[in-house]
C-alpha cells in the first residue's frame, strides 16, 4: 500500500464551551484538540490502516509536545518532525454556531510551523513513490510559500502524487485575503485537488466555473473534487464528472469534516495506486466507492468535537454503513 506523506501545519484548537448564540452564566472555557489541516490528514489516513507520515515544525514548548503525543498515538510516522525554540507552536481559538459551523481566531504568526525548510526534509524522503498531501496554510509567508511549492515539485518529479486542498483560511495571510495566484500556483502542481464551492467561488474570481475547472485540468491536475457541507459531492476529471450525496447526519462540529472527507479519499487512493491495472482517475467505479469512503469519514467527523478525536477508523465506517 502507497504512503502518505502530509506537509504543513500541526496547531492546537482551542474549542470553545459555548456553541452557538446560547446565553451561559458559565464562564466560557476553551479545550485543547489536537489540529492543523495537514496533520488532521496524517490521522485520518493513519486511522484508517494506511501508513502516514507528518512532516512539519513544532515548537519546543507544551502544546508542541502534546501534539506530537497526539500524533504518535494515532500512529502517524513522526521521523519528519522537527522542534524548534525559535517559535512557539500556533493555536487556534474554535467559536461554534448552533450548527457546529466554525469561526477562528488564529495565533500565527510567528508560529514554528512556518519555520520549516527543505533542509529539514528527511533523507530519501521521495525516494518510494507516494502521496503527498498540503493546503494553502503553508503559503501565507513567503518562505514557508517558496517552500511549500518547491516540495511540492519535488514529489511530483520524483513520481508521487501531490494532493492539495485548498482549505482557505484568509486570517492567516497577512493581507486578510488568501492569494489567489499563489493558491492556484500549488493547485496547478497537483494530481488531485479538493476544495469547496466558496472557496472555487473565490479563487476562479470573474471565470466561469466550468472553464476555471478546465484550465485546471489543462495544467495538469486529473480530478477536482468540490464539497458543499452536507450538500452533493462533485468530481470533475477530463471526460467525465461523478457525483454524490454524503449521509446525512447531526453536526456538532464541522472542524474535521473537510480533512477526514480528503484523509478518507487519500486511504482509498493508497490502496490504488499500486494495482497495475488501469489508471486511478480513470477507473469510475474505483472513484465512486473511494467518494463514498470520504463522504462517510467525513459525516463520521462532523457528530464530534475536536480533530484528531473525531476521525474515523473503520469499524466507526462500518457502524456508519449499518
Amino acid at each position: 500500500m502507497t504512503s502518505v506523506i502530509a506537509f504543513g501545519e500541526a496547531l492546537v484548537d482551542m474549542l470553545s464551551s459555548r456553541l452557538g448564540d446560547q446565553s451561559s452564566d458559565a464562564p466560557e472555557t476553551f479545550t485543547p484538540y489536537a489540529g492543523g489541516a495537514p496533520a488532521n490528514v496524517a490521522v485520518a489516513c493513519a486511522r484508517l490502516g494506511v501508513h502516514s507520515r507528518f512532516l512539519g515544525m513544532l515548537g519546543e514548548d507544551h502544546f508542541g509536545d502534546f501534539l506530537a503525543a497526539e500524533l504518535a498515538a494515532h500512529g502517524v510516522d513522526l521521523s519528519g518532525v522537527v522542534r524548534t525554540h525559535e517559535a512557539r507552536t500556533a493555536l487556534a481559538f474554535v467559536s461554534r454556531d448552533a450548527d457546529g459551523e466554525r469561526t477562528f481566531d488564529f495565533y500565527r504568526p510567528p508560529a514554528a510551523d512556518l519555520l520549516y525548510r527543505l533542509e529539514h526534509l528527511p533523507a530519501g524522503v521521495f525516494a518510494e513513490p507516494a502521496i503527498v498531501h498540503f493546503c494553502s496554510n503553508s503559503l501565507t509567508e513567503p518562505e514557508i510559500a517558496d517552500t511549500t511549492l518547491a516540495m511540492a515539485d519535488m514529489a511530483d518529479r520524483a513520481g508521487c502524487l501531490v494532493s492539495v486542498d485548498a482549505n482557505l483560511r484568509h486570517n492567516l495571510w497577512p493581507s486578510g485575503y488568501a492569494d489567489i495566484a499563489l493558491v492556484t500556483q500549488l493547485i496547478d502542481r497537483a494530481g488531485l485537488v479538493k476544495l469547496s464551492t466558496d472557496e472555487l467561488d473565490y479563487l476562479r474570481a470573474d471565470h466561469p466555473t466550468d472553464a476555471w475547472l478546465a484550465e485546471r485540468l489543462a495544467a495538469g491536475v486529473r480530478l477536482l473534487v468540490i464539497t458543499d457541507g452536507p450538500g452533493e459531492v462533485r468530481a470533475v476529471g477530463v471526460g467525465k464528472e461523478l457525483h454524490h450525496t454524503p449521509p446525512k447526519v447531526e453536526a456538532v462540529d464541522t472542524t474535521a469534516g473537510g480533512d477526514a472527507f480528503i484523509g478518507g479519499l487519500l486511504a482509498e487512493l493508497a490502496g490504488r495506486l499500486e494495482d497495475p491495472e488501469g489508471v486511478w482517475h480513470q477507473d469510475e467505479s474505483f472513484l465512486k466507492r473511494a467518494l463514498g469512503t470520504a463522504a462517510n469519514c467525513g459525516a463520521h467527523a462532523v457528530t464530534r468535537p475536536g480533530a484528531y478525536a473525531a476521525l474515523p477508523d473503520r469499524e466507526d465506517l462500518a457502524r456508519l454503513r449499518g
